[in-house]
């Protein structure tokens, strides 16, 4: 792309951020310049977290009707999978399986409950009633 085709549409992060791209100048040699953001990218942005809020919301009902723990609600507040909240926790993923279910996280240690709070960021009784941090 060269230099003067760098897009610089007007987005919701323009405000906040600027994107370096690489662009050729007039010699055709690579050089960087920033771009104050570009529409389509904005936009595709927005639809997947459009997508993460839904998923977040999903997760929430699950534990109001009681068919999943508040593992699953923090989860995907923090946008982690099974092996990440794996490798932050140290717990193998087929127990962190287990902890999904709210009859199996109702009997977890403090010690163990300790352990998710920490990973995401609230206490032990935000995370048993399902309250993100206001942090």
């Amino acid at each position: 792309m060269k230099n003067t085709e760098a897009p610089q549409d007007h987005t919701s992060l323009e405000k906040f951020t600027k994107e370096v791209l690489y662009v050729t100048d007039e010699n055709g040699k690579y050089t960087t310049q920033l771009s104050s953001g570009w529409k389509v990218k904005a936009d595709a942005l927005g639809i997947s977290w459009q997508a993460a809020l839904e998923k977040i919301n999903t997760a929430k009902q699950k534990v109001l009707n009681k068919e999943a723990s508040p593992i699953l609600f923090f989860m995907e507040l923090n946008l982690m999978e099974l092996s990440i909240l794996s490798d932050y926790t140290g717990f193998w993923q087929f127990n962190i399986k287990r902890h999904l279910k709210p009859s199996v996280f109702a009997k977890l240690s403090n010690k163990k409950l300790q352990i998710y709070a920490d990973v995401f960021g609230v206490t032990i009784e935000q995370l048993k009633n399902c309250e993100a941090s206001e942090n």
